[in-house]
């Protein structure tokens, strides 16, 4: 590693990138849950069960050798997506509970 030369300047850029992943993860978020709404409304309307082990179970197995290529914990990558689906699974129930 080299050394920085204006190591306050260093830290500011590498927030700035930081500042501006986090908003894209949060617009990215944002349309995934649109989409799953979608998805929720669509269960609902044709009395499907609010979960899908299966398909949950392809989508662990899809996102940690997705992590695994691009060196993430797959471990950590599994976490994030069982904290989104439960929060999908909670928007499906709700959406099945309303009809």
């Amino acid at each position: 590693m080299t050394a920085v030369e204006d190591p306050k300047a260093e830290l500011l850029r590498l927030r700035a990138t930081i500042d501006n992943i986090d908003a894209a993860l949060i617009f990215m978020l944002a349309e995934r849950f649109r989409a799953t709404q979608q998805v929720g409304h669509l269960k609902a309307e044709h009395a499907m069960p609010p979960s899908d082990p299966k398909r949950e179970e392809q989508q662990v197995a899809r996102l940690r050798a997705l992590a695994e290529e691009a060196h993430l914990d797959p471990e950590f990558a599994e976490k994030w997506f069982n904290f989104v689906v439960a929060e999908v699974i909670r928007h499906h129930t709700e959406a099945a509970e309303s009809r």
